[in-house]
């Protein structure tokens, strides 16, 4: 139930670790087969619309409350384990976001796993997390932001991957892998009254659909280590439709920029560790190349790139541990801009850094660090080489009357600093509240 819980509070700032350990298995600790909880709580915000701090009239404070009800199942059997989970959050604001039709936002999260044993050597393991939401770090589908900014809205986010282990010798296993990652976002509109092309939508920019198919080689070449070898394909494709943009040639020419001319594949090829120091500490760490061809892109535009992630886990003592980790990649970019030369600015190069501290301060009492930084680089048309730096950091204490309610209080900061003008910001955030689980 903790798992579920922390899904839906403010202080989640982005720890969640590498994109193929997003969803755990979830698993309930009342030992039946089912959990129901609900949180209440109230907050204060200093700029619930994330408005640059030189857009006054935007930057807007706001006290509010949020109820969150969730409900969880768990069904563990001899070769299968099922479980799924649905957490709703309605936040209202005394002052009204931008973009927003009322004072609330509501949020909905469906999550869902599956792991079936075929045999001893054989296994499959299927999840999903499917969340509708307003906040950037509700949307995400990995540990890396593709949009620093709150969007209001329905809008989608749909995570979901299937792998199949074999193990093939009692050294060497393969594994096969799919994901897929789905957005859609409700801010459609991109023309003018007098119906002609006003500015890009968060739809035409940010809807897309993105496949990933891997295949890895293990071999285990000590007790405690094993070495990794993969393969990885990346299919981008942005579904949105409409025009984001337009450039004037040098020969004084208007050229339309369509969504889909962003699209990219990629091929990595990389390799790795995984390596268990003792029984309390573990690490992994992959490294390798990446090539994008941007295949709709008149401009012919193509790169290489490095790409990497490392993650490490240390459980210290019970119910304390550390985590913490990196990667390098690519990642969608919110932004857009064209030069004369039809040079379009495609994606952002990623580099984050988290890391989360979970301790058990007193036999109830329980506190959290949660901290990231990212900078997104982007790549291609007038933004080239110009860099976004995003900054956050969580503080959460927690106490536990009893198994089944507990208060909390904590305190959230977000800081982006950019290159361009008009998205630097800051964000505070205080919230206070209690759960009640049965």
């Amino acid at each position: 139930m903790k798992k579920i819980v922390a899904s839906i509070s403010l202080v989640a700032v982005g720890a969640s670790g590498l994109q193929a350990a997003l969803l755990p298995g979830l698993t309930t600790e009342s030992g039946k087969p089912w959990t129901a909880s609900a949180t209440l709580r109230g907050f204060y915000d200093d700029n619930f619309n994330t408005a640059p701090n030189d857009v006054p009239i935007a930057h807007r404070d706001t006290f509010g409350f949020e109820v969150s009800p969730s409900l969880q199942f768990s069904f563990p059997m001899e070769q299968t384990s099922i479980s799924f989970g649905y957490v709703y959050s309605l936040k209202y604001y005394q002052n009204r976001p931008i973009g927003n039709a009322d004072n609330y936002d509501q949020t909905h999260e469906f999550d869902f796993a599956l792991t079936h044993a075929f045999s001893e050597r054989y296994q499959v393991s299927v999840r999903d997390s499917f969340v509708i939401g307003q906040e950037p770090d509700f949307l995400r589908a990995g540990n890396t932001y593709t949009t620093f900014q709150r969007i209001s809205g329905d809008n989608m986010r749909n995570y979901g991957s299937i792998t199949l282990a074999a193990q093939v010798t009692p050294d060497l296993s393969l594994e096969l892998g799919y994901a897929n990652t789905f957005y859609s976002y409700s801010d459609e509109a991109n023309l003018n009254a007098g119906g002609t092309f006003a500015q890009a939508s968060n739809a035409g920019l940010l809807d897309e659909v993105d496949q990933v198919v891997h295949l890895d080689a293990r071999y285990q070449f000590a007790p405690q280590t094993t070495g990794v070898v993969g393969y990885q394909f990346r299919d981008t494709d942005y579904t949105g439709g409409q025009q984001i943009g337009s450039y004037v040639t040098g020969a004084g020419q208007s050229v339309v920029v369509m969504s889909d001319e962003r699209n990219a594949r990629s091929q990595y090829v990389y390799a790795g560790l995984d390596h268990n120091f003792r029984p309390d500490l573990t690490g992994s760490v992959r490294a390798g190349a990446r090539y994008t061809d941007y295949y709709n892109n008149p401009a012919g535009q193509g790169e290489f790139s490095p790409y990497a992630m490392a993650s490490l886990r240390y459980t210290y003592l019970p119910e304390s541990y550390l985590e913490a980790g990196f990667s390098y990649d690519y990642s969608p970019s919110s932004l857009f801009s064209a030069n004369t030369a039809g040079d379009l600015t495609l994606n952002a190069q990623s580099a984050t850094v988290y890391a989360s501290l979970n301790h058990r301060i007193r036999p109830k009492l329980y506190g959290s660090i949660l901290a990231q930084y990212q900078n997104s680089t982007y790549y291609g048309g007038a933004f080239n080489g110009d860099a976004d730096n995003y900054f956050l950091v969580g503080l959460n204490l927690q106490y536990r009357f009893t198994p089944n309610f507990s208060a909390e209080v904590g305190y959230n900061y977000d800081y982006l600093n950019s290159d361009l003008p008009g998205r630097t910001y800051d964000r505070n955030r205080i919230y206070i509240g209690v759960t009640g689980s049965y």
